[in-house]
């Protein structure tokens, strides 16, 4: 008897540590092909589990806010962060920041409308893609842009998908469901065979992005998280990876692309869009 009750608290602990050894992760789809991969090199190497969730920024925050659950928070805007906080969903001041992105235009390879600049996107025919700005980070920059070089009003009549998340956005533009996307440099990376890259003139960038991860104020165990978020920005695990794919770590690099535009900050969806997207 003595022996039974021994055995049952030996697997009550286990199952206590192996619940304890695992993370809930809201991630932005922005960097869900260099995450899948660091994922699966962190759980072989520490035996944690990580639960993923790849969806749009606001989306993740929704599902944060609703399941009142989450370990590691990484957006693709730092927009995001700052929502987050105000919202009391994410520990002010433990975000980092893993990457840079370039707000760019991707077509298919044969770019068979011809694509050449931003102002192309307004032509008569052609469908664009973009991220639905209310819940996707690059929905959200790609909308600053055009409102900022006046081509709003042009561009959005022109947009047949509003798509659910970055990952959705890439996806469109390699299926050839539109003629152009509004997406982030790195989406070449992605699919080299079947997308390329236009490049914005640097002028006309308002604002380069920040990839940030932070820690919502739901964890479990913190030094889990701060363990996790560390690998991911170690130059020598995540960071390799990320490199591998074409992400930005060095902000004097990305600056290179458009040496005039902010980095970090936030934008608000004007109330023009909402008029607009009604007609």
């Amino acid at each position: 008897m003595k022996k039974v009750f021994i055995i049952g608290i030996l697997l009550s602990w286990a199952n206590f540590v192996c619940a304890a050894e695992e993370l809930f992760f809201f991630c932005g789809a922005a960097v869900a092909v260099p995450m899948r991969e660091i994922i699966k090199n962190y759980e072989k190497e520490t035996g944690v589990k990580i639960n993923v969730t790849y969806s749009g920024s606001g989306t993740l925050l929704s599902q944060m806010e609703l399941t009142k659950r989450g370990d590691v928070y990484l957006c693709g805007s730092p927009d995001y962060i700052d929502i987050g906080v105000r919202k009391n969903l994410l520990i002010k001041g433990t975000d980092k920041i893993v990457s840079y992105l370039i707000p760019a235009i991707i077509v298919p390879k044969e770019n068979p409308k011809n694509i050449q600049k931003l102002e192309d996107l307004t032509k008569e025919g052609v469908r664009v893609g973009i991220g639905n700005p209310e819940a996707v980070c690059l929905g959200l920059y790609g909308t600053e842009l055009l409102d900022d070089n006046n081509l709003l009003e042009k561009v959005l009549p022109n947009v047949v998908v509003f798509a659910k998340s970055c990952e959705d956005t890439a996806t469109i533009c390699v299926l050839k469901k539109v003629d152009a996307i509004i997406g982030w440099d790195v989406f070449e990376s992605w699919n080299p065979k079947d997308v390329k890259w236009i490049k914005i003139e640097s002028k006309k960038i308002p604002r380069l992005s920040t990839i940030p991860i932070a820690i919502p104020v739901f964890a479990k165990d913190r030094k889990l998280s701060e363990d996790f978020i560390n690998y991911v920005l170690s130059p020598k695990k995540g960071g390799k990876i990320f490199k591998k794919w074409g992400y930005i770590s060095d902000v004097k690099k990305a600056k290179k692309y458009a040496p005039e535009a902010k980095i970090g900050g936030e934008y608000k969806l004007p109330e023009k869009y909402f008029q607009l997207i009604k007609k």
